[in-house]
């Protein structure tokens, strides 16, 4: 992927010359810059006020970055033209260091152990294993093992009412989703939390 254009000088020339990618479009802040530059030159006397005022038109309706070589031609001639750094090429990693398969398969397990009917000793397994040396698969074991428990709560108090019997197996069908999409989103990187769930493991 392409940044700002780099233009160099040349033992030939001595001055600026574009880079391969000078048809690219100039933001305000590369405009910016320019202009800084071409006020510090006057103020220094590098430029009488004709030159200044020339220099600061072309800077002011630069297009491309090869419309701004010229303004800057002899200013500079040992050293890059002032940019803007280039945008990093993807979005910084949500976890620090890199994520191995094995920290994404741990995390994905701390969700879907539970469904296999090991509702708390899944997590709980995967928080004292995997989760000692991965942060990731503790974040995820620790996010499930709090949902299952705060369920299993759930499930021996509801039934003490009317409409909690009518409500648990509804909630454990909900249970069921909730752990393949937090799967899921472990498998894919990503943090994910349960809805109405008590936090007691930290």
């Amino acid at each position: 992927m392409a940044g700002v254009v780099r233009p160099q000088a040349t033992p030939s020339t001595g001055g600026w010359e574009p880079s391969p990618h000078s048809q690219l479009r100039i933001t305000d802040h590369d405009r910016d810059q320019v202009v800084e530059h071409v006020t510090a030159a006057y103020a220094e006397g590098r430029l009488d006020k004709d030159e200044f005022d020339d220099r600061l038109h072309h800077a002011m309706t630069a297009r491309t970055h090869a419309d701004l070589v010229p303004v800057m031609r002899d200013l500079y001639p040992s050293q890059s033209m002032p940019r803007t750094p280039a945008p990093p090429l993807r979005a910084p990693a949500r976890y620090p260091g890199a994520l191995t398969g094995g920290d994404r398969l741990g995390a994905a397990a701390a969700h879907l152990l539970p469904l296999l009917g090991l509702s708390v000793i899944g997590p709980l397994i995967m928080l004292l294993t995997g989760g000692r040396t991965s942060p990731f698969i503790r974040r995820h074991a620790v996010e499930s093992l709090n949902f299952h428990l705060t369920m299993l709560g759930a499930t021996i108090v509801l039934p003490f009412t009317v409409i909690g019997v009518v409500l648990i197996p509804v909630i454990w069908i909900t249970a069921f989703v909730l752990g393949i999409v937090g799967a899921a989103a472990a498998l894919n990187d990503n943090s994910f939390r349960y809805p109405l769930t008590l936090r007691l493991i930290k």
